[in-house]
Parts: structure tokens; sequence; C-alpha cells
């Protein structure tokens, strides 16, 4: 979803980066969710047992919608905090998504093009540095950086969380280091599918084993798996991006609706 609309003496666009959470794909998703809908029709009967009101007492002839939902906090577009990782970041005890800096959540987006990587390859520090040159930019303290795969293409298909490639710890690292405090990707996560993790820990390559995730124990940061439309920004950097997570205590992650905002004068 795109929207433009002008607002004083500026044009704002606004991009939606959310996935939509539909049951659609609820047979499917590795973590599952369900969606129950109950229509102002329905909920007539829980407006009676709760308040003891009949249809007629309504001055419409109907009462509420509601919807029960059951899910994960790694369910649809999330940011996940650092306890996501492990119990310890940086040698201190690591922030849950009610804990992490408001500041990390909204910032300069940076979209890096990485739609040339295949399923299962990692996304490596060389890698960024060649984005960054192609579109002739330095990374700057907190930016939040966008990492666009095309894989959210996919969301709708079983299978779509082993489709796309992943970052690297280095490619991590590359961008933590400059400053970074929150990465997305439009992918079911940020380090490459388990099955291919999986495998070459099997062989004896148990360092590559969610690696990026890992890097998270070392230096504290961010990260915002399931990203959608990022093919619908039409510049690499100038614009912002706001990826505020619901504040649920002591937990690993929150889901956001995620947007970048372009902003230009008229």
């Amino acid at each position: 979803m795109v929207e433009s609309f002008v607002r004083g003496n500026k044009k704002i666009t606004v991009i939606d980066l959310s996935d939509c959470l539909s049951n659609d794909t609820s047979s499917f998703e590795p973590n599952a969710h369900q969606i129950e809908y109950i229509d102002h029709e329905q909920s007539l009967e829980m407006a009676k047992q709760f308040f003891g009101l009949e249809k007629e007492d309504w001055p419409t002839g109907h009462s509420w919608a509601v919807e029960t939902i059951t899910l994960s906090t790694h369910s649809g577009t999330h940011v996940d905090a650092p306890y996501h990782y492990g119990p310890y970041s940086g040698g201190k005890p690591a922030r849950t998504i009610d804990k992490v800096p408001l500041q990390w959540c909204f910032g300069n987006g940076v979209l890096l093009d990485m739609t040339h990587k295949n399923k299962g390859e990692s996304i490596d520090d060389t890698d960024i540095e060649k984005e960054l040159e192609r579109i002739g930019y330095e990374i700057v303290p907190e930016d939040i950086v966008l990492i666009r795969t095309d894989t959210s293409k996919m969301f709708k298909q079983p299978g779509y969380d082993m489709m796309h490639p992943g970052l690297s710890r280095k490619g991590t690292a590359y961008l933590v280091e400059k400053g970074v405090k929150l990465i997305g990707i439009d992918a079911w996560g940020i380090d490459r599918p388990f099955d291919v993790m999986i495998k070459e820990a099997k062989e004896g390559n148990k360092e590559q084993l969610w690696e990026s995730h890992f890097y998270g124990l070392e230096n504290e940061y961010l990260q915002i798996e399931r990203l959608s439309n990022l093919e619908a920004i039409p510049i690499n950097f100038g614009f912002k991006v706001y990826a505020f997570p619901v504040k649920i205590e002591n937990a690993s992650a929150g889901w956001s609706r995620v947007v970048a905002i372009i902003e230009e004068e008229i």
C-alpha cells in the first residue's frame, strides 16, 4: 500500500512495509497463527451474556465486531529484541522488546538491493560495500538498513521460509559496527534458511548456524523480519522508517506496522 497526500507545503508518501496477517497462510506458517472473526450479529450473544442486552436493546439492531487471534510474537511483521538471541548481549542482560530504546525504532532509511542473491546464499560485508558504492551512500550511526530480497513476493506460498538469502555474520557486523541498531529484511528470517544452515552444521560447520542472530549476543541490535513491499520504495536513501514494536512485557519480539515515509517540498 502506498499513499500520497499534501500536508502544508510538503508532499508526503507513506509506504506500508508490513505483511498482512491472514488465515490464508495459517496452515503452512512456521509460526502458526489463527484469527477468529466475530461479526456484529454473532456478538449479540456475547452482549447478552455479559450485559443482559437483547438485540432489540441496541439502536442499530447489532453490537460490535471483535477478533480473537492466537499467534507467536514472531508471526507476521515483527521486531526481534536482543533477548531473542540469548539471555545476555555484550556481557549484560539482553533487553526484551519492552525495554528497547524507542530511538532505535525510527530514523533514516537505507535500502540495499540484494535481489541478485539466490536462495541460501550469504549476504556478506563485501556485498554490502558494493551496494553502498553503487548507490553512493555511506552508513551513518542509527541508520535503519532494509535488505531487499523480494522473498516477500512468495509469502503466500508454502515453504517461503526456505526461499531467501540471508545476512552472514560479517554482513551484520559490518552494519552494526558502523552504528546501525535496526536491520530489516523482506524474508522469514535475517539468517539464511534453516534447511541450508542445518545441513552445513551437520557437515561440521556449526559456526554459521544462526550466525547473524548470535552476533547480537556480542553487539546489541534489533532486526525486523517479514517486511513486504520494499520494491515500492523509489529511492535508496532520503526517506524515514518507523518500526515501533508492540509493548509486551519480557517478550523476545513485538509485532510492528512498519512504514517508510518520503517528504518532498512542493
